[in-house]
């Protein structure tokens, strides 16, 4: 296997979920938050319970940048934090209950266009883009 060839199909790949997510995500967050903030309750969603510097580095953000939208997350009521049980000293973030609710009804809507995107697959198709999924995740983005 050239492993030169198959860094640039992941190169392509990788670029074109970048294309795909930005479609499919594209109008679903709400008006009363920043396309940053979504990214960070979007992250929330699927990662909870994370720390501030978790959040910083995913982001690519400041650490004082990340607090400061943690804050304004805070104050809507989208997000809470808590004091971690294993180590009272750490901070972690989850969504409240508004912000769980707001993301569910996003990704309703992601969920909806995803299947749009797929209603010609077969169902055979189906289970080979899952097993091609579960590969990558366990073998190059674990």
């Amino acid at each position: 296997m050239d492993k030169s060839s198959l860094f640039q199909k992941f190169v392509a790949f990788t670029t074109a979920v970048h294309e795909v997510t930005l479609e499919l995500t594209k109008d679903v967050k709400s008006e009363t938050i920043t396309p940053v903030q979504y990214k960070i309750l979007e992250y929330l969603t699927v990662s909870q319970p994370v720390t501030l510097s978790e959040i910083s580095e995913c982001t690519q953000m400041s650490m004082p940048n990340t607090s400061r939208e943690l804050r304004k997350l805070s104050e809507k009521q989208l997000c809470e934090k808590h004091t971690d049980a294993e180590d009272r000293r750490k901070q972690v973030i989850r969504l409240s209950e508004k912000g769980e609710a707001m993301m569910r009804r996003s990704f309703d809507q992601i969920e909806s266009r995803f299947a749009e995107r797929i209603k010609e697959v077969s169902e055979e198709e189906l289970k080979e883009i899952q097993r091609a999924l579960d590969l990558l995740h366990h073998k190059v983005f674990y």
